[in-house]
């Protein structure tokens, strides 16, 4: 291919492209590519992958797919991050006071044990 075609084809892709960040799906290629990959690109990787034959545009059932399991994703790691957060411990009094005379013991000096 002429140098001049596939810049030409990468930037007409690009400008046909709606999305700034479209979703892209990719194919199998000769070089190890594996198919069916989403992935969100800007529209400069998603114009020069297609016009090289490596992916093409995610359909609106693969967006709705993919954007569901990103926020079902993103959800159970805010949950995890919130739970880290929140951890309590409930210990009762006879617990608490025996914890505390253990600090006490363990700040006195060595001498004055």
């Amino acid at each position: 291919m002429d140098l001049k075609q596939y810049f030409k084809k990468i930037k007409d892709t690009e400008a046909s492209i709606q999305d700034e960040y479209p979703l892209i799906v990719s194919l199998e290629t000769s070089d190890g590519g594996k198919p069916g990959a989403l992935v969100e690109v800007s529209r400069a990787q998603a114009a020069k992958a297609i016009a090289e034959n490596r992916a093409v545009l995610a359909t609106d059932e693969q967006k709705t797919a993919y954007y569901v399991q990103e926020a079902l994703r993103r959800k159970t790691i805010e949950k995890a991050e919130l739970s880290r957060r929140l951890q309590i411990a409930i210990i009762s009094d006879s617990e608490l006071r025996t914890a505390a005379s253990q600090l006490e013991a363990e700040d006195e000096p060595r001498g004055s044990r």
